[in-house]
This record gives structure tokens, C-alpha cells and sequence, in this order.
């Protein structure tokens, strides 16, 4: 018998169950591994004692798909896996990708566009009126009217187009616990007006008197200042500790926001981590070549959760908050174990990290008491002194991970946080980083150069990026070894002109980097950066942004920024034309 999940009647035959409690759908292959949602919802709801399938992938066209594991005993539990449906399906520039890392052989289009509202759809037709929950990246940043870059619209909250009975917004583990408990206590999922972590529909809001009333979704469907005041309105109850319902009116019913969900305490990481996943995906895909994405995280060690960093283009904040949740040594070390003690193990440890990997273990006072502060951020345009990375700690972890037997490497290869190993006190950390724990290569994000660009980014200046670059070389020397920095920066940003991206490219050339790692902007649904794309107005400051929103002109920041690529020559000369400035092109080609 399979350890994972059932994913058909004759596996959960083979375990005694004729009936199941809930059953899970995801846009996902099903991978049995903490990196997958699916997989850690399924196996929270397993430990409290209750029956789990999983449906992976199904067929949108074939309602037979969502009918093999029959209906379950309490409710339906959707997902369109770990990434939105449409940002899995298709680029910045709208065109469908040809490879999806959570599919079997990398396999493009297996989801179906807005998979969360089709396959709710396709479980209404099967099975009427059982309870269906969404939750998810999809389901949880576009929870409240929002606008959707694919369609250049504002979009109902997605509670209301699906039809679901409830939304869990946020990481969702103690969420979807006190849901399961709640129903097979034999409540109503319609009596569920108290969850917090969880979004819900009602014909009054007369029940939730203290909670915060943001312009509705007609009025922020075709008033850009109205859809600025309900994303900074929403935003800034977006923490678990001083945060409100948010309640916005869809015609005549309400969508009703509750309060965040608190955040998990050490204890409660290490259950949900120290869980029995066989860390492996369903065996049926190694005929298609297994799951990419997979391979990329089966040795890895998600160590926390959480960043206070609050970048304008990121939706972390909104899904897993500002405070920063972290694991213990003991459970991270239990896991690294685990891994090294299974057949084929090749001695690597690819990874121990999270959103940014130099913050486990970070904490603020405030945090616990009084929750992030609202109208201040952690780290821009400076670090707060209230804020206290973990670097002994994480240190001490490091050097005992590398004395578990079988372990020969343990690498960090999330990204950092480069504003955070600018001085003496971050010594230590960046020399034991770079002595034992990359493989040549270390992930930053400075995104741009220009000092109007990274405000509206909440980027740190450029000038931090330059001093953490010369520590950086400073400490591998003393090392003596040759490592190099993977510069990741995002073209076509709201209040990135051609100009800025020239600027960019003039300064990358004198520090002699030639970056691979270019983003094309993505306006994500409840980001900061969305709403600036979408209204050309900065919700915080009130200020007019400008957006590249063609096509081309994001074409030509591109090819400024990678100007060395032979293929973008033509597109640089254009650039520098428009621009007036073509005496500069000696400056790229001699």
C-alpha cells in the first residue's frame, strides 16, 4: 500500500476507508512534499484523525475526474496549486508558457485558466450542493475585488465567482483544522462566520459592527482613486495581531474578510513539518518524466515562514504576513536526518530557507504583542533596530546539519536579503555563508538602480546593493575563493521609464555585471505594484506613476539591461534612439 494519499477508491479501499472526509483538488501533481500545499493541507487534516484523498490535475472536461473518489463526508477542499492559474499559464507578455515545473514531464496547460473557479464549477455539477472550501495562492490574493492583468479588469472577489461556501486566505493549516472539526461536529458551513484566516459571503454585515467598510466592488471597478483607498484600507488590516475584518459590498451582498490568522508558534511549525510525508510524488509520473519542480526542492528544508520586507511587487505579505514564523533547530535537524538516511541520498542539502533565507529566526518585540507596525516597515528605507536577525543561531544550525552522518554539503540556495549583510554585527553569517553553505553562486535582488524605481519598489537604495557587493568580494577574498552573486531585476516596473533602464544598464556595465536573471513585471492580483499599474497612481503617496505598459517598450528595457545578448543589439540601438542618445552606443559597442 502507497504511504501517500489515496488518489483513487482502490487505494483508499486498500486502507479500509469506504468513504472519505474530505477530498483535496489541486492544479498540482501530487507531490507528498512540505514544498507542496496540497500535500501539507492534506497531511494537517490527516493527523486530526479524518480520511484525505487527493485529485490532482483533473480533467476540466471530463466531470467523471472529479467524481472518482465519490463525495465526501465533510467538504471539498480547492486549490489551483502553489502558483496562480494564470501566472502558471502564461508570461508577462499574455502568451501561454510552454513548461510547468508542478506537472508531469514539465507538461504546459494541464490546470485550466482560473482553475479554482472551474473546478468548484465542475464539483457543483457532480455533487450539487456539498461544501466546497478554496484556499490557495489563487483563491488567497484575489480574495477581494481585485484587478487581473490577464483580462486588464477588476474581477470580483473570487469567493463570490466560484460560488464557494468559504476561503481560506493565508498559509490555511489552522484555518481548514477548525473548519474540518467544526463540520464533523455537525455544524453548517454556512453557520462558519467566526474562522479567522477565512473570507465569506453574507446577504448584511450587521454582525460584524467593528469591522472596516472599504469601497465596494462597483465603485472600484470604475474609480481608480476608490480602488486605491480599498487596497490601502484592506492592506493595512492585513496583520494577525491589530488587524480588522474588512467587509466590501458586491451589489447587494457582502464579502466579509475576518481578521488574519494568528501566526503559528514554533511548536506548531514543527508538527506541521515533522509530519509523514514520503517526500516523493505519486510513482504513476515517472512515465512522463516526473515532476521539474520537484527536483529542484526534494532535498530542501523550508525553515520558516514569513517576511517583513514588504515589497511592492511581492504578494508575501498578504499570504504569509509580515511576522516572521521559524522552526526550531531540533526539527530542522530531525528532517535533514530523514533525508539523509534515505536510499540515494547524494550527501546535498540544496537548501535551508524561505521567503529570505536570512531571516530565520528573525524576531521583533512588538511583534507578539502589538503585531507589525502599521505606517512603518521593517526594513525600508532602513532597518528597524527593533528588528533582530537570527544569524547565531542559524550558524550553530548550519554547523550541526553538517555533522549528521551521510550530509556533505548543506547550501543556502533561497535568496538573501543583501541590505541585511552590510555590517560588523552580519560578519560572521556572511563569512560562514560563504565559506561552507553556497555552491559559487549567492541569489540578491536589487531589482533596480534608480533611486524613484526602488522607493516605489520599497527596495533598499542602490547604494546598498554597491556597499553589500564590495563586502561581498571583500569576504571571499579573505577566503580566498572566486563566488559571484545571481542578481535578479525586474523590467517594465511601475515608474520605470526607458531612461531609468539605460541608466541601469550604464551602471551594471561599470561593475562589470552582466545580468541573467530579468523579470518581466507581472501585475499581481492585491499587490501594491498592481494596483499602481493598474490606476497609475501610488495608493500611499498619491503620486502619478508612469507604465510601460507596452509591449515594446518593456522589450527595449530588456534588451538595455542584457545589452551583451547578440539578439538584442537591434533593440538597444532602437532604444538609444527614442532616446536621443546613440552617442552612447560606443559605450556598449565599442
Amino acid at each position: 500500500m502507497s504511504d501517500l494519499l489515496p488518489t483513487t477508491r482502490e487505494e483508499a479501499f486498500a486502507r479500509g476507508w469506504d468513504e472519505l472526509d474530505v477530498i483535496i483538488v489541486t492544479g498540482d501533481a501530487y507531490v507528498d512534499h512540505p514544498s507542496y500545499g496540497a500535500a501539507i493541507i492534506g497531511r494537517v487534516l490527516e493527523a486530526e484523525g479524518l480520511k484525505v484523498g487527493v485529485i490532482a490535475q483533473p480533467d476540466a472536461n471530463k466531470l467523471d475526474d472529479f467524481k472518482k473518489l465519490g463525495r465526501p463526508k465533510l467538504f471539498f477542499g480547492v486549490t489551483a496549486g502553489n502558483l496562480d492559474s494564470m501566472v502558471a499559464n502564461y508570461t508577462a507578455n499574455r502568451k501561454p508558457r510552454s513548461h510547468d515545473e508542478y506537472s508531469p514531464g514539465g507538461k504546459a496547460l494541464l490546470r485550466p485558466d482560473r482553475a479554482t473557479l472551474i473546478y468548484t464549477n465542475k464539483i457543483r455539477q457532480a455533487f450539487g450542493n456539498v461544501p466546497v472550501v478554496i484556499g490557495g495562492m489563487e483563491a488567497s490574493m484575489r480574495r477581494l475585488a481585485h484587478y487581473d492583468y490577464w483580462s486588464d479588469t477588476v474581477r470580483r472577489s473570487i469567493l463570490m465567482d466560484s460560488k464557494a461556501d468559504i476561503l481560506v486566505y493565508g498559509m490555511g493549516e489552522s484555518q481548514i483544522i477548525e473548519i474540518a472539526l467544526r463540520l464533523g461536529n455537525g455544524e453548517n458551513v454556512k453557520d462558519l462566520i467566526d474562522v479567522r484566516g477565512t473570507v465569506i459571503i453574507r446577504n448584511s454585515a450587521d454582525a460584524f459592527g467593528d469591522a472596516v467598510p472599504i469601497p465596494s466592488y462597483e465603485e472600484v471597478r470604475s474609480n481608480a482613486a476608490s480602488f486605491n483607498e480599498a487596497f490601502r484600507l484592506a492592506y493595512d488590516e492585513q496583520d494577525p495581531v491589530r488587524g480588522r475584518a474588512v467587509i466590501q459590498r458586491h451589489a447587494e451582498r457582502f464579502v466579509i474578510q475576518l481578521p488574519c490568522a494568528k501566526p503559528l508558534s514554533t511548536k506548531e511549525m514543527d508538527r506541521i513539518y515533522g509530519l509523514p510525508y514520503t517526500r516523493k510524488p505519486n510513482a504513476g509520473y515517472a512515465k512522463f518524466g516526473g515532476i521539474p519542480g520537484f527536483e529542484t526542492v526534494k532535498n530542501s528544508i523550508i525553515s520558516h515562514r514569513g517576511c517583513p520586507g514588504e515589497c511592492s511587487f511581492c504578494s508575501l505579505y498578504a499570504h504569509q504576513g509580515r511576522i516572521v514564523q521559524s522552526r526550531s533547530a531540533a526539527s530542522i535537524l530531525k528532517e535533514i536526518g530523514a533525508i539523509a538516511s534515505e536510499p540515494g541520498f547524494n550527501g546535498t542539502i540544496t537548501d535551508i530557507g524561505g521567503p529570505t533565507a536570512n531571516l530565520y529566526e528573525a524576531h521583533c518585540e512588538n511583534w507578539q504583542g502589538k503585531g507589525a507596525c502599521k505606517g512603518r516597515r521593517c526594513l525600508v528605507p532602513e532597518r528597524c533596530v527593533n528588528l533582530k536577525p537570527g544569524y547565531r543561531r542559524t550558524v550553530d544550525l548550519w554547523r550541526r546539519a553538517m555533522k549528521i552522518p551521510r550530509v556533505k554539503h548543506v547550501f543556502v540556495g533561497s535568496g538573501v536579503r543583501y541590505d541585511l549583510l552590510d555590517d560588523k554585527h552580519s560578519d560572521e553569517y556572511l563569512k560562514e555563508l560563504c565559506g561552507h553553505h553556497i555552491s559559487g553562486r549567492l541569489k540578491v535582488a536589487p531589482e533596480h538602480s534608480e533611486a524613484h524605481v526602488l522607493e516605489l519598489m520599497r527596495k533598499p537604495a542602490f547604494r546598498v546593493y554597491e556597499g553589500f557587493v564590495r563586502h561581498f568580494e571583500a569576504v571571499n577574498k579573505s577566503l580566498r575563493k572566486k563566488q559571484f552573486l545571481v542578481n535578479y531585476f525586474i523590467v517594465g516596473h511601475p515608474g520605470t521609464t526607458l531612461e531609468d533602464a539605460l541608466n541601469l544598464a550604464l551602471k551594471l556595465k561599470k561593475m562589470h555585471i552582466n545580468p541573467e536573471q530579468i523579470q518581466d513585471y507581472i501585475p499581481l492580483p492585491m499587490t501594491a505594484s498592481g494596483a499602481m499599474y493598474h490606476t497609475g497612481i501610488d495608493p500611499f503617496s498619491g503620486r502619478h506613476v508612469y507604465n510601460a505598459k507596452n509591449l515594446r517598450q518593456r522589450r527595449l528595457q530588456r534588451a538595455l539591461i542584457q545589452f551583451k545578448n547578440p539578439d538584442n543589439r537591434r533593440y538597444v540601438l532602437e532604444a538609444l534612439k527614442s532616446l536621443g542618445k546613440m552617442g552612447l552606443a560606443k559605450e556598449f559597442y565599442g
